[in-house]
């Protein structure tokens, strides 16, 4: 009698959480995942924040411990890395030269960073963040204080980054291409909250700055970094750099395979790409979502957990509509912020806030059409499950009401049910 089985090219969340799924879902065949790295499936915001911090043990990061994949007869190859797919004949090449049949795979190969494209990206000292590794080097780059750290990026992982190196001590400066922090994520208005935050913090926080190149010492410090080359003309002097300017999905597989692509790996909202057998998640996958009524890429963890478990339960033939709201969150300093909401629906949306902006204690959110579309509480907490339900609700909701501190957010839903 032949076992099914199914695969998982990935070792992140969203590859945990899909074989958890299949389980859950009553899959009793074989499931392997094919972990890339040399550790089991970890968590990826905790390295620019808890982990980064310090504040925060190694084996929190870890999705399950390890002992539970044995129980749920999960095979890890760890350290291994997929080579080619051939869909045809069901099989994977392993970079080792060993082949593995499948059944029904699952990608979920994630993002790496972008790598910073002029001179010196090879340095001493220049550090990109997204794996364990990178995450433990650069804490012990920052850990000894006193240090000077540009970070070149002022998106989520170059705050978050200037958080932690605040907290060991050290002298930072952020280098940012928008007019104020997060501005094309958030608007100008809620970037600027950002940018007190970082200011009163002690950060150099220099915002529509061009990098020409990271430059490295010569004698004794040939080949390490010394500071950063603005367009400007000034040398930035640097002792560590750390480049935040985004993450690039790992599509070179899918894309070698044949598997339609558009802004990732084209899936339905069961995950299933354009082969019947092989689905996609996470960050590399461009899911349909039935609300928006059109596909949605997210790099957000809470899409990973959500999604990985939807599409390993729809891998094991469980009927699958993923139509969940994407989630992220950030600490950074005294700051504590939770964000809900479709982020391509909030790009040229009506702000309205409910709080105080100066304070840093507020709600806001995002009107399209009078809907809301997105919302972010910020050291506002016990807030976010009413502000997804005003995101699922499809009430018009009033912007004054909605601003008004005094008005329950519960009382906007107009008898929506949660």
């Amino acid at each position: 009698m032949n076992v099914s089985h199914h695969v998982i090219i990935g070792g992140g969340l969203a590859a945990a959480r899909a074989a958890e799924g299949m389980r859950a879902a009553g899959f009793g065949g074989a499931v392997t995942i094919v972990a890339g790295e040399p550790e089991y499936p970890y968590i990826r915001p905790p390295l620019s924040k808890e982990y980064l911090s310090g504040s925060a043990e190694r084996g929190s990061i870890f999705v399950h411990d390890d002992d539970w994949y044995a129980e749920h007869d999960v095979r890890v190859l760890r350290g291994q890395a997929v080579a080619a797919i051939d869909l045809d004949d069901h099989r994977l090449l392993l970079d080792g030269g060993d082949e593995l049949r499948y059944d029904k795979l699952l990608i979920a190969t994630g993002a790496r960073s972008r790598r910073f494209p002029g001179p010196g990206a090879e340095l001493g000292g220049v550090h990109h963040l997204r794996s364990v590794g990178e995450s433990e080097s650069l804490a012990q780059a920052l850990a000894p204080g006193g240090r000077r750290v540009v970070i070149i990026g002022s998106g989520w992982i170059g705050l978050e980054v200037a958080s932690a190196a605040r907290g060991y001590g050290n002298t930072v400066t952020v280098l940012g291409r928008e007019s104020v922090p997060l501005e094309n994520v958030l608007g100008r208005e809620i970037g600027a909250v950002f940018d007190a935050l970082h200011r009163s913090n002690g950060v150099d926080l220099r915002n529509a700055t061009g990098v020409d190149g990271i430059e490295g010492g010569v004698g004794e410090r040939a080949g390490e970094v010394t500071g950063v080359r603005l367009s400007s003309g000034e040398l930035v002097p640097a002792d560590v750099v750390v480049v935040g300017i985004g993450a690039l999905p790992n599509l070179e597989l899918a894309e070698a395979a044949g598997l339609a692509l558009d802004n990732g790996i084209l899936v339905d909202d069961g995950f299933r790409s354009s082969h019947p057998d092989v689905y996609a998640v996470g960050d590399v996958a461009n899911v349909f979502h039935p609300v928006l009524a059109s596909h949605l890429r997210v790099e957000h963890w809470a899409v990973a957990k959500d999604a990985g478990f939807a599409a390993g339960e729809s891998m094991a033939g469980r009927r699958t509509s993923y139509d969940r709201i994407p989630y992220f969150y950030t600490d950074q300093f005294d700051l504590g912020m939770e964000y809900s909401g479709y982020g391509i629906l909030a790009a040229d949306a009506e702000l309205v806030v409910r709080g105080s902006l100066a304070e840093r204690k507020f709600i806001a959110f995002w009107l399209r059409g009078h809907r809301v579309v997105a919302g972010m509480n910020v050291n506002q907490w016990d807030v976010n499950e009413a502000v997804q339900a005003l995101i699922r609700s499809v009430a018009p909701v009033d912007a004054a009401r909605l601003a008004d501190s005094d008005v329950p957010l519960d009382s906007l839903l107009g008898g929506v049910e949660r």
